[in-house]
């Protein structure tokens, strides 16, 4: 069994703890008053691999991290170990767009991530405008998987998306294990 840190990061307001709270099952409610997460939210839960052959779970560790600047001081702990890294920013806010070259910076290039540990999800709050297939994304964004997410119209879909994602992190941790284990026979 697999353990995976994952980040759920964004600009504020963009709704990564709605997702969080969806993804990890936490609630089904979507909606509410916005309350601003205040550091960080650790969610824990399992999921069944859907990339690996023997069907077997991971233990997730979803970090929904607050999209404050003023916990800036916190994201070298909050990245440390981290397996993968979901940016969640809202596309009808055009500062999230920009923003996103940001936390890409910051999260992703800092630690050397690999696109397959890496998720975009654009995420449409309830009874927002049509969604934009295109968005305008800077290059080495527009190379990382984009999700659409809607938890009112297509709930499952974003459940789907997400759990294939796992599947690449599990497959990242599975190849530096065995890279590992070969690494001490040799």
């Amino acid at each position: 069994m697999f353990k995976a840190k994952i980040l759920l990061i964004g600009p504020s307001e963009s709704g990564k703890t709605v997702l969080a709270n969806f993804l990890s099952d936490t609630t089904e409610t979507v909606g509410g008053e916005y309350s601003p997460t205040q550091g960080v939210r650790i969610l824990e839960f399992e999921s069944q691999n859907q990339g690996s052959s023997d069907k077997s779970t991971c233990d997730v560790e979803l970090w929904d991290c607050a999209g404050d600047f003023k916990f800036e001081s916190c994201w070298p702990a909050l990245m440390r170990d981290s397996n993968g890294v979901v940016i969640v920013f809202n596309p009808d806010v055009p500062s999230h767009l920009k923003e996103t070259e940001t936390w890409h910076s910051m999260f992703i290039s800092s630690q050397g991530l690999q696109d397959g540990q890496c998720l975009l999800i654009a995420h449409h709050k309830p009874g927002s405008g049509d969604r934009d297939e295109r968005l305008p994304l800077a290059a080495h964004l527009s190379r990382l998987p984009l999700i659409h997410s809607n938890l009112e119209d297509e709930p499952e879909e974003v459940r789907q998306a997400f759990h294939g994602y796992l599947g690449n992190i599990v497959t990242t941790l599975s190849e530096s294990r065995e890279r590992e284990e070969m690494s001490i026979i040799t």
